[in-house]
């Protein structure tokens, strides 16, 4: 194997395909990059038995050949690389060398034949959309998806598709995020709970262009088809939350705000939220809602401190306690420059939502106030 390419396209394909590495297994062989030559382009391939990452790039290629590499040294060594074409290919031992101006690496490699295939995906379902769309949506969606492995359905995003609108729905047990787009195809619907994790890798190799990504679905895979790479995940298992029956229809008490300044409230009085000396405790930030104004504060041994906006409202005065990081969450994904945020009663839900369209909605749940 021999082939020679520029430092910054082997860059890019590398650090497409790096986030498909196992971190930790008893399996050395994930820890590597599979390389393979194809008349005049390479293939690099990472899996991590849940993620499989290809990244197809053209090159010159001067001998067939195909091998494995440490990732993380290979990685390492091009990114230190000058600026300019670098020489890779693999001598009678078996060992990868890595050539630049006056720079000489040899590694060692190992047998791609040991190197496991990815899943063959018969899609059922497809869609395309354009990739700054999709990542728009996973933008806006994916830091609400839950941590906790004691429940696995809510590490995933849910992907729906249904009625030709793209749903893509988040959800951690105190919150939900929610973004939809209408699809110019019509489609099947369907849906597929895709995991958090591969979502982020995605959401990185994404451009911020018209090009399109298709999504294919089947039984228990998905794949992720866009310019030169294709990512295949695992789809989890599992009943997702039915989110059409906890979002709110209706609201006692709605303000309609500038984001900006909301957000710049919130910000502030997590200076103080956040800084308690009893760590192990949590204490909310304080809403109220009165006739034109809302006013937000938190108290503890820190110290206290109090924010107050001329808002306009409707509805009934509301007092409420709310985790201040998903406020702030929400609000840092929004665009517009105006929100209404919908209350129930100091114990419901509340909305954060765009004031002109429907096409995302946030949900927090509320914290108990504690007694004074």
């Amino acid at each position: 194997m021999k082939f020679t390419c520029y430092k910054d396209k082997i860059i890019k394909a590398i650090n497409s395909v790096v986030k498909g590495v196992a971190s930790k297994t008893t399996m050395p062989i994930l820890e590597g990059i599979l390389i393979q030559t194809n008349e005049n382009e390479i293939k690099l391939t990472t899996y991590d038995l849940e993620i499989g990452i290809e990244y197809v790039m053209e090159c010159d290629v001067k001998e067939q050949g195909s091998t494995v590499v440490n990732a993380i040294m290979f990685s390492e060594i091009i990114r230190k690389l000058p600026d300019t074409e670098i020489r890779i290919s693999l001598n009678d031992k078996n060992l990868l060398e890595i050539e630049c101006e006056g720079s000489h690496y040899k590694l060692a490699t190992m047998n791609p034949d040991e190197f496991p295939e990815l899943p063959k995906i018969e899609v059922e379902n497809s869609i395309e959309i354009e990739q700054n769309l999709l990542k728009n949506m996973i933008r806006k969606t994916i830091f609400a998806v839950s941590t906790e492995e004691s429940r696995p359905i809510f590490t995933g995003c849910l992907l729906e598709a249904e009625n030709n609108k793209l749903n893509i729905v988040a959800v951690d047990g105190f919150r939900l995020a929610l973004r939809s787009i209408y699809l110019n195809k019509s489609t099947n619907d369907f849906n597929a709970v895709i995991p958090g994790k591969t979502l982020n890798e995605v959401n990185k190799i994404l451009s911020d262009s018209f090009d399109t990504v298709t999504i294919g679905i089947s039984k228990n895979q998905a794949l992720f088809d866009m310019d030169n790479c294709k990512i295949v995940t695992r789809i989890l298992d599992g009943e997702f939350l039915n989110y059409k029956n906890v979002i709110p229809t209706s609201f006692e008490t709605k303000i309609v705000v500038n984001k900006n300044n909301i957000q710049d409230c919130f910000e502030r009085i997590s200076l103080i939220s956040s800084s308690s000396i009893e760590k192990e405790k949590k204490y909310p930030v304080k809403v109220n809602v009165d006739i034109g104004k809302v006013t937000i504060s938190c108290t503890n041994q820190t110290g206290d401190a109090k924010e107050e906006l001329f808002v306009s409202t409707e509805g009934k005065n509301l007092e409420a306690g709310f985790n201040p990081k998903y406020f702030l969450d929400s609000l840092k994904s929004i665009d517009d420059e105006e929100v209404a945020i919908e209350f129930g009663t100091s114990i419901s839900p509340c909305l954060i939502k765009p004031v002109e369209n429907n096409d995302y909605v946030y949900m927090i749940l509320p914290i108990r106030l504690r007694e004074d």
